[in-house]
């Protein structure tokens, strides 16, 4: 069987859960196979138990070794990749005053280092297949928000590196976009927002919700297909309007 009548191969990182398990599914239901990348090895397991046409391999992409061995193994057993997803990432929240440099190393070693390596990694592969990357920043790296100074300035980092993907990869046929998150119902999210919280994201989106897990899988699958073939260098904020507005107004609303 030639590449050309396989389904086209995506790698998900942070794929064991969250935005990068939905954007996995979403993927497979597609017509695409998945590598699903993440550390934590026991939760991918449990995640890949019950999905066909996926690989999960346990890798920390903020390794630049384990990054090397995911990326040769791709190239042993599928010859190349369609699609590359830098989803994962850390959030650990701070005030300035409170973020040492343990702090910020942590989330930049993944949040920016990681889509660094996976992305130069497979760089080679991407450009024979003339595919695409999608690098998952958020809301937060398109305005400042308290507690984020690490977060925030690597999400931030993450949208100037795609930028930078689409501008040098471009001419061999590599799009590179971007995805910014707003508020997302996660488990996470609803475990430490308190109803304080999320009445004022409420007030805060237009939309007056959270997003959806699948509402971010939506956007990803969409600019790493081809129907998005003339579409590189941009920036999406999925949000509800969030980033759009800056400040809700729920004395007119009411």
């Amino acid at each position: 069987m030639t590449a050309s009548d396989q389904k086209p191969v995506a790698v998900v990182t942070g794929a064991a859960r969250g935005i990068g398990l939905a954007t996995t599914k979403l993927m497979l239901a597609n017509g695409w196979q998945v590598v699903m990348v993440d550390r934590d090895g026991a939760e991918l397991q449990s995640a890949a138990s019950d999905l066909s046409a996926v690989r999960p391999v346990e890798a920390d992409v903020s390794d630049p070794v384990a990054v090397q061995m995911v990326v040769d193994d791709l190239t042993d057993d599928h010859g190349g990749i369609d699609a590359l997803i830098n989803n994962a990432g850390v959030a650990d929240f701070g005030p300035i005053d409170e973020t040492d440099f343990t702090r910020w190393r942590r989330v930049m070693d993944t949040n920016l280092d990681g889509v660094f390596l996976m992305s130069q990694a497979a760089a080679p592969l991407l450009k024979a297949r003339k595919g695409a990357i999608v690098n998952i920043a958020s809301i937060s790296g398109l305005r400042a928000s308290t507690l984020r100074v690490a977060y925030g300035t690597s999400k931030a980092a993450v949208i100037q590196l795609t930028k930078q993907q689409a501008a040098e990869w471009g001419e061999f046929g590599v799009r590179a976009n971007c995805i910014c998150p707003g508020p997302v119902r996660t488990k996470l999210a609803m475990a430490v927002h308190s109803q304080a919280i999320i009445d004022a994201y409420h007030d805060a989106i237009p939309l007056n919700r959270y997003g959806q897990e699948s509402e971010i899988a939506e956007a990803i699958v969409f600019l790493a297909s081809r129907r998005a073939s003339y579409i590189t260098g941009q920036v999406l904020a999925v949000d509800g309007g969030f980033e759009a507005t800056g400040v809700g107004l729920p004395d007119l609303r009411d």
